[in-house]
């Protein structure tokens, strides 16, 4: 399956997702940043669907996935993800989530345990304040005529200086994802961030899990991703040269991490 396939999920809202690799094989799933699509992961998948049947999705309000007005919370994207699973006949996954991914990954851990074999935290967060910055982008962003403006911080928040000046085809393949996003579905992705906060009943996780971190990442920092890994019991820390999208910045480190992990 090469195309985007679709389920509707509890509130009437479309969800996109694909699969790719041997339906015979494990899956794992696959949650992106905000204000991508599944398409962050297409430089890894080719490799992941080597070892597993890689499950991807568009969050609501991003990608393939319908838009409705309002604001989210991390409880109807983390449910998204349940009853994504449920229609699908999967009744435990592995799951990699990066950024607000790795975020609605411990909303999984927490709520719905029995559905995750081991989980990946790829340079996340259990908190991200102080809420008026996000009510401040929320703004801005709603205010914008396109995305080109908020496009740019994501890019200068995601990659090396030197990559972005250098205009690398990979900062501008998300560019380029970055101009399809709609506005209102990324207001909507920011307060869902804005509102939750697992910084205490994380450490109710207790499937095996694998903190990842970016040694240059300035959004979601080592420190971020060090308190998820101690207080998560037994959680092991990885930390890659890289700064935020350091599934894209150092791919086959980012790889091999995942996969003797999950071995």
């Amino acid at each position: 399956m090469n195309e985007l396939d679709y389920v509707t999920v509890g509130d009437g809202t479309r969800i996109a997702y694909r699969f790719d690799g041997d339906a015979t094989k494990p899956v794992l799933a696959l949650s992106n940043s905000i204000a991508t699509t599944l398409h962050m992961w297409d430089g890894q998948v080719g490799e992941l669907s080597k070892h597993f049947r890689v499950l991807r999705y568009d969050f609501r309000g991003h990608g393939g996935s319908g838009t409705p007005a309002g604001a989210y919370s991390l409880d109807r994207l983390g449910r998204d993800v349940v009853e994504l699973w449920d229609a699908l006949g999967l009744a435990r996954v592995h799951f990699l989530g990066l950024s607000l991914g790795g975020f609605v990954g411990q909303w999984l851990g927490i709520h719905a345990p029995e559905r995750i074999d081991h989980l990946i935290l790829s340079n996340t967060f259990s908190h991200l304040g102080p809420a008026s910055y996000f009510d401040e982008r929320i703004a801005v962003v709603l205010q914008a005529q396109d995305m080109s403006e908020t496009a740019e911080v994501f890019l200068n928040n995601w990659f090396p200086a030197n990559m972005v000046a250098a205009n690398e085809p990979v900062v501008e393949e998300f560019r380029a994802m970055l101009l399809t996003i709609d506005r209102l579905g990324l207001a909507g992705l920011f307060a869902a961030v804005r509102d939750a906060d697992l910084r205490r009943t994380v450490a109710l996780v207790n499937r095996p899990t694998l903190v990842i971190a970016g040694e240059h990442d300035t959004v979601t920092t080592v420190d971020h991703s060090e308190l998820i890994a101690a207080a998560v019991p037994n959680a092991k820390l990885t930390v890659l040269p890289a700064v935020h999208l350091s599934n894209v910045e150092c791919q086959s480190e980012f790889i091999g991490a995942v996969l003797d992990f999950l071995r």
